[in-house]
């Protein structure tokens, strides 16, 4: 399943999401020991001190919506804007919303990360949150973030990444991961490729890998951190104002 590429692994990946949605902040919380949500608060302070932009925040890959939720957590009241293809994934993101009192802040859109129905510089913040390594041609995908993001913002990815190089622990974290995330997936989902297919999505897809990438697309890198022994992390890039490199 790792194996598939373009539009297959797009297609797949998109009724992989349908199938899983009903289950999947469950999913979240048991392969992250309930920790993701800790994450993305942390994910979104790095990319908040010093931000340079002002405006609404995009979060792509959105799924059930956890990102402009877990801000609204931590007391903060601007405008976002959600967007991901898999449908039934927004559905429950709406619902969660409306429980929050918070649809009236977040704009939902089907979308697609690698064609942003957006104009250029929309953006003071952009979010992907255990998403990019979905992407199909993350360059095109990195690109269109650029395009979208004001002269100072930034964009922060927080993801499953390749254990390689993080240490002999990183290691025997991500074979736990990709022992127990299957069995979870058929306990509690009911559907084990699912979940074999997110822990093998991580298999070449590097920290260094992204952090090279979001340069090529004229990011800079301005925080990072690793954490869960190093499977997971947090990379923020930003887009240089003029006079800034």
């Amino acid at each position: 399943m790792a194996m598939l590429r373009g539009r297959e692994r797009a297609d797949y990946v998109v009724g992989m999401f349908g199938r899983i949605s009903g289950r999947y902040d469950l999913l979240n919380a048991l392969m992250s020991g309930g920790r993701h949500h800790a994450w993305r608060r942390k994910a979104l302070s790095m990319a908040q001190d010093g931000l340079g932009a002002e405006g609404p925040a995009l979060d792509l890959a959105a799924g059930t919506l956890d990102f402009p939720l877990d801000a609204a957590g931590m007391g903060e009241s601007g405008e976002w804007v959600a967007t991901d293809f898999s449908a039934p994934m927004l559905k429950i993101g709406v619902d969660k919303l409306r429980r929050a009192k918070r649809a009236d802040r977040v704009g939902v859109a089907l979308s697609d990360a690698h064609e942003l129905p957006f104009k250029d510089d929309s953006f003071a913040l952009v979010t992907a949150g255990f998403g990019m390594r979905n992407f199909i041609d993350r360059p095109a995908a990195l690109a269109e973030i650029g395009r979208v993001l004001k002269p100072g913002g930034r964009l922060v990815v927080l993801d499953i990444f390749s254990a390689r190089g993080a240490g002999p622990v990183a290691g025997l974290f991500a074979f736990a991961f990709r022992a127990v995330a299957p069995l979870l997936g058929l306990v509690f989902a009911g559907n084990r490729d699912a979940y074999t297919y997110l822990p093998e999505s991580a298999v070449g897809f590097t920290y260094d890998g992204l952090e090279s990438d979001m340069g090529a697309a004229g990011l800079t890198r301005i925080d990072g951190q690793r954490l869960a022994f190093g499977s997971v992390a947090i990379l923020v890039g930003e887009r240089p104002a003029p006079g800034r490199s």
